[in-house]
């Protein structure tokens, strides 16, 4: 394969998802498990934890469960909003 077709693009490029990860981790939760819970599939949060995809409702969620916004690499949009 010529080149990385399946690089981070965009607001996605300097996502962590190792931290992702790590914080999903340590609440006893999976990919899949967040997959579930919103009704998507786990490629879709996969994609959007390695920064490929930009699925705003992943991101609102991981945002509103508490991981840090500066491992998530939002979108301007999504950072706009303030969690409570």
């Amino acid at each position: 394969m010529i080149g990385n077709a399946h690089a981070a693009t965009g607001a996605g490029i300097h996502r962590q998802p190792f931290r992702i990860r790590e914080f999903l981790d340590a609440r006893g939760l999976s990919m899949a498990d967040v997959a579930r819970q919103l009704g998507v599939s786990a490629q879709a949060v996969s994609a959007t934890v390695r920064g490929r995809r930009n699925h705003r409702k992943v991101l609102e969620a991981l945002r509103d469960m508490g991981c840090p916004v500066e491992v998530l690499s939002l979108p301007e949009d999504l950072k706009q909003r303030d969690v409570a």
